[in-house]
């Protein structure tokens, strides 16, 4: 996966690099079907001083489609986690639709028939 990540008025970027690692981490299972070199994710991380909060904004570029989602918190660390949550379920959401599960999926509930011994 290519990876870039770009950070704005944000002070302690060795932080944030330790959560982004363990998240891609997670990221990559979800991706192993697709080729490495076909995956961009593109990741800004930024300040509102006006509001004291942080955000995090993540573009994730696929042969099948484009993904975007953002996280929103009180630090840099806990935006990361909301933007990467969002992320993989729009993966999940993403892969069940290139799947057609929906055709799958039964209109009513099974009903349960004993045996009588």
């Amino acid at each position: 996966m290519k990876l870039s990540i770009s950070y704005k008025h944000v002070n302690s970027q060795q932080a944030v690099e330790s959560v982004v690692v363990r998240q891609i981490e997670k990221l990559n299972t979800l991706l192993q079907n697709y080729s490495p070199d076909l995956l961009q994710l593109h990741g800004v991380f930024s300040e509102n001083p006006h509001k004291e909060e942080h955000s995090c904004v993540l573009n994730l570029s696929m042969p099948t489609g484009a993904l975007h989602a953002t996280g929103v918190g009180a630090n840099v660390q806990s935006s990361c986690k909301i933007a990467f949550k969002e992320l993989e379920v729009q993966v999940k959401k993403h892969k069940s639709l290139l799947r057609k599960d929906y055709e799958w999926k039964r209109k009513r509930p099974r009903t349960r028939v004993e045996l009588a011994s």
